[in-house]
């Protein structure tokens, strides 16, 4: 009976889940029900699951709206429908245009027209909406002689008076006015709900035609979906026999070129592999991932090749990933198998930098003139807790000030004192109604959807300001209708490791091969720095927590390094997990602990599960669920399971079946303890090694090429520190550190020889037109010889010369900083007031040397707060800084001469992790530097942090005692006190 309903996919507008929009049709005992979104098709799939559960014809369409004016609405009659009405909804909203007063003719679409005055000819598929309060007007309408195409236009956007409350604070933030303020004209009205069969009869006495009507459009709307089949692109050369004689083709070849020559169980793996492949439809899937990575190496791009798909020796033998699965013996069915319903899972990272061309590649090579096939994957954006907090205090016009109070005090309501006003406790009450809704659609991270039949089939698209069209539905919906997204990701190690290659080549003319692995793993100097945890900058393996743990474990060997870039995540080290796994490593005794059957599941964690097969190995061997049930055990752990009940269910199985094979009932509560607490968190085994891949690279680099790496890593901003940090590694590495020099610097920073020229982009205040004016005329008319030059041939203002003089960039002259000061100033003053021209005055050969007054002496101190305003970070030694000079400290080489015993140091904060204890109270880990430039580990508990918390950056003088664990020695703290600096004025 309903022709126009709206979700909460109506953003900013609806207030009702799907759920609950089909919990009202079920509660008015309606048969059917229309979805009519206001410009999105973001709930029609998970509208028409729930409906067809619910026993309820669901009907699907748009409402198209030029921002609350409803201009008609449109419902599909079958799959060509949703086509038409998601093509015409596309257009418009792609090239941001209003729809008109007309919709286009259409083939397999009823259109309805709101109401008016206005007569016009309709076509055959098009009607005329009548709300039951416009009734008393039909008589004295034209439209009264056309009965057969009028219908019920009962809007059904509520299920309440709190939903309609709800809802005019969402259109309050849509418009971003007061509740006071909001017009009338930009809200629905309270009557926008639900209505019996019974209710409507009666709103619409003496107009049955209408309820009439109304039902025979809606039984004329029939789109079936069959949810199982693959929707992705197939027949890539044309028929499936080419595609998969194709894929087997390639696969072998890719083999012998990969393993030189194929045993017996290489060869049964890919066959195996192959016909899994064929039987899940997944064939085109590994092709066109295939065709991806080949244009990347056409090009020269890196990229890695990592998730679940690293399990395959197909994508080993194709080169979508570096990992050989025989040689770690992965897990196929972890990736594959016949009774797992998700897709196959290839992340492929490139270079931030290259990331939109391998897009623009995918849109360009699987888009057909005629029509699309290919949009990203959207992610919705919801409203969170603070943020409906703040919305909603700026919706009743509270100050800024009450709306931080109330955000403070929000989680602490009920346990302490404070009241909240009137206005509090409404803003407190539908925060928890707004929370959660879908605010708006954002872009997913990396997901791309390549589909068979036109993309308009599924979904309308839009034009964020990325530049390629969206989805109006999740990575969720995309895999519940079978459309199996592909991951183009990017991440700034690859950034990294390609320019490094680049500066290497400029800087020693070298090439270097990053793809030897197989020789990477056995070099000597990267064993070494694994070691000893010397991995700052290298991707994945440079944070504290991983330096820490590659330290303690003495990790040398790749599979050492994979297992650590598993044992690393949340869930393994909150099990307590990671520590055993530690103790078991190096005191081979302590295996002998393991449960015998977990150690012979897993031989080489030594029974600890820290890879997401082992939990299928374990659900498998130990419990003895099923494969399929096992991996639902799995997917439900992390997140992925759609039905509760059904991973109650399997964990049902897991005891049952533990106690049917006589396994000891403490026994199993911990290994299912070690499942709950980490599978959420854990790698794929795969994954872990494709991490491993590309930090072996990265350790290659940096170990062999320090300066190189780090300057190539400097230029990329990316990684766990501040740039002023990779810096001191350039420094600790033998590098001649350079500020950025008006002759010698480019915009990114340079490296000749040994002596890096800080490039001028980390020059906070330099704008960029500035830079681009200074290193075109530098190009054009050579090396500047002086700052009268400068000037003279760069349009500059003071302001920003000021920058560059302060900075030093011109100290090639020789002259003192102050001196130059002085110079800038009088020449720019001289500029403003031009005699003949100005550009020829400071040009003439003849200019005579300026002479400066007597002035100040240097202070290396005033050098140094100058580079902290400029580039946020120091050139030379904080540590100059420091009021009191006198106060000393160890260093940290000197720790284990005074393990056990309680020292000070003197530190420069480099980073602070904060966690929580079991008890939720804060607590840290700190990393400091000291004065010989070493880095220092720091623990501080909770008691220590409430005493003497950290107070952002600068230099501590930090008291406690040395303590080691498995040959890794950090200072657990009893104080830390940020140390006064030197200031001008004293």
């Amino acid at each position: 009976m309903h022709l126009n309903c709206h979700s909460h996919y109506s953003f900013k507008y609806g207030t009702l889940s799907v759920e609950a929009l089909v919990a009202e049709a079920i509660k008015h005992k309606l048969d059917a029900l229309a979805l009519t979104d206001i410009n999105s098709t973001s709930g029609v799939f998970p509208f028409i699951r729930e409906a067809q559960k619910n026993g309820i014809h669901p009907v699907i369409g748009i409402d198209f709206r030029n921002g609350v004016k409803q201009q008609y609405i449109g419902l599909a009659q079958n799959q060509e429908g949703f086509y038409e009405l998601n093509l015409h909804l596309s257009h418009h909203l792609v090239h941001k245009q209003p729809f008109p007063d007309r919709s286009p003719a259409m083939n397999h679409s009823f259109i309805i027209y709101p109401f008016s005055e206005v007569h016009f000819s309709l076509r055959e598929n098009e009607y005329i909406g009548l709300h039951p309060s416009q009734l008393k007007r039909l008589p004295y309408s034209p439209w009264a002689k056309q009965k057969d195409r009028l219908v019920l236009l009962q809007p059904a956007t509520f299920a309440g008076k709190t939903d309609f409350n709800a809802h005019r604070l969402l259109r309050c933030m849509d418009s971003n006015t007061l509740l006071s303020k909001l017009p009338l004209s930009e809200q629905g009205a309270p009557s926008d709900r639900f209505y019996g069969y019974t209710d409507m009869v009666a709103r619409s006495e003496g107009h049955s035609y209408l309820i009439y009507n109304t039902q025979k459009l809606l039984e004329q709307c029939q789109f079936s979906f069959y949810f199982q089949a693959v929707k992705n692109r197939r027949d890539i050369l044309g028929s499936d026999w080419e595609d998969f004689d194709y894929l087997r083709q390639e696969t072998f070849k890719g083999a012998l070129l990969r393993y030189g020559s194929l045993d017996e169980t290489k060869e049964k793996r890919i066959l195996k592999e192959l016909e899994m492949i064929q039987q899940k439809g997944f064939v085109s899937y590994f092709l066109i991932n295939y065709d991806i990575v080949n244009y990347a190496r056409k090009k020269n791009f890196f990229y890695v090749g990592r998730g679940s798909g690293a399990n395959s020796i197909v994508a080993y033998s194709l080169c979508i990933t570096d990992v050989d699965p025989i040689e770690l013996d992965l897990y196929f069915e972890r990736f594959i198998n016949l009774y797992r319903e998700n897709p196959p899972d290839f992340d492929l990272d490139f270079s931030w930098k290259d990331r939109d061309e391998m897009t623009g590649y995918i849109f360009k090579k699987y888009n057909r003139p005629e029509s699309e096939h290919v949009c990203l994957l959207a992610t919705f954006n919801t409203f969170q807790y603070n943020s409906v907090l703040r919305e909603l205090g700026k919706v009743f016009g509270l100050p800024k000030s009450e709306i931080e109070s109330l955000i403070y005090h929000g989680d602490k309501l009920g346990s302490s004192n404070y009241r909240p006003d009137q206005y509090g406790k409404l803003i407190y009450r539908y925060s928890q109604v707004i929370r959660d809704m879908p605010s708006h659609l954002s872009i997913h991270a990396g997901g791309v959807l390549i589909a068979h039949k036109p993309i308009h089939y599924y979904t309308a698209t839009e034009l964020p300001p990325k530049g390629f069209p969206i989805s109006h539905f999740d990575m969720h919906v995309a895999e519940d209708i079978g459309l199996h997204k592909f991951d183009i990701l990017s991440q700034r190690g690859l950034g990294h490791i390609k320019s490094t290659l680049e500066i290497i080549h400029q800087n020693q003319g070298k090439e270097v091969d990053i793809r030897q692995i197989a020789t990477f793993k056995k070099d000597p100097k990267i064993k070494q720095h694994l070691r000893e945890g010397r991995t700052v900058g290298a991707f994945y393996v440079e944070s504290p927590a991983m330096r820490m743990l590659l330290a303690k474990m003495k990790a040398d060997e790749y599979l050492e390094l994979v297992a650590a870039s598993s044992i690393i995540r949340p869930g393994v080290a909150r099990s307590g997990m990671m520590r055993e796994y530690i103790l078991r490593h190096v005191n081979p005794a302590r295996r002998e602990m393991a449960h015998p059957v977990l150690r012979d599941i897993m031989p080489e964690t030594y029974g600890i599960m820290v890879y997401q097969e082992d939990v299928i190995k374990v659900a498998h061997y130990f419990a003895g669920l099923s494969l399929s049930e096992a991996d639902v055990l799995r997917r439900g752990m992390s997140g992925k399971s759609r039905s509760k009940d059904e991973f109650q269910r399997v964990k049902d199985s897991f005891f049952a079946n533990c106690r049917e094979k006589g396994r000891d009932p403490k026994v199993t509560g911990e290994v299912w303890h070690q499942i709950e607490s980490f599978a959420g968190y854990s790698f794929a085994k795969g994954h872990s090694a494709s991490f491993a891949v590309e930090s072996y690279q990265s350790l290659y680099l940096k170990a062999h090429y320090p300066l190189e790496f780090m300057v190539g890593v400097i230029n990329n901003f990316g990684g766990f520190y501040h740039t002023e940090f990779y810096i001191h590694e350039l420094r600790m590495n033998g590098a001649d550190i350079q500020a950025p020099h008006i002759n010698e610097s480019e915009n990114f920073s340079c490296i000749r020889g040994k002596t890096v020229y800080l490039g001028f982009v980390h020059m906070k205040f330099l704008q960029k037109e500035s830079v681009v004016k200074i290193l075109q005329e530098r190009q054009q008319g050579g090396l500047y010889t002086s700052l009268a030059d400068f000037v003279s041939r760069v349009d500059i203002s003071l302001e920003q010369l000021l920058i560059l003089v302060r900075i030093g960039c011109f100290r090639f002259t020789g002259k003192s900083k102050q001196e130059t000061l002085w110079e800038a100033h009088f020449i720019l003053h001289r500029k403003k007031t031009p005699a003949g021209g100005s550009q020829r005055l400071f040009a003439q050969a003849g200019f005579r040397e300026l002479q400066p007054p007597v002035l100040e002496a240097a202070d290396i101190r005033q050098e140094i707060i100058d580079q902290l305003e400029i580039l946020e970070f120091p050139l030379d030694s904080p540590f100059l800084l420091v009021k009191e000079q006198q106060v000393s400290g160890i260093a940290t080489r000197e720790m284990a001469q005074f393990l056990g015993k309680r020292v000070q140091l003197v530190g420069y904060l480099v980073t602070v992790k904060y966690t929580r204890t079991v008890k939720g109270e804060v607590m840290n880990f700190g990393t400091f530097i000291d004065r010989e430039g070493h880095w220092i580990d720091t623990v501080h508990f909770p008691p220590v942090v409430k005493k003497t918390p950290f107070k952002g950056r600068g230099i501590y003088l930090i008291k406690g005692k040395v303590t080691e664990e498995f040959g890794f020695y950090s200072l657990e703290v009893s104080s830390c006190e940020r140390m006064a600096y030197w200031n001008a004025d004293d």
